[in-house]
């Protein structure tokens, strides 16, 4: 088992979060609030920069985790 680890900010427009991979930081990854994250959005180069208006959501064990966190949090959109 491989520990993992994902730090997540939300903000109205956008998702920031932070990744760990095997103790190694896997780098950090924005997207737009409405959208899921996938591993290839993890940039070891980009360091986390939420906004001052983002709200720290928790820590999460996996990518599957924190989507299914994001999917929970959105609003309900009606037709």
């Amino acid at each position: 088992m491989k520990p993992m680890g994902f730090y997540l900010w939300l903000d109205t427009e956008v998702a920031w979060a932070q990744g760990t991979y095997e103790y190694r930081p896997m780098g950090a990854a924005v997207i737009a609030s409405s959208d899921l994250f996938r591993r290839r959005d993890f940039d070891p180069r980009r360091q986390p920069s939420p906004t001052r208006t983002a709200v720290y959501a928790g820590q999460f064990a996996s990518l599957g985790h924190l989507n299914a966190h994001l999917k929970r949090t959105r609003p309900v959109r009606r037709p």
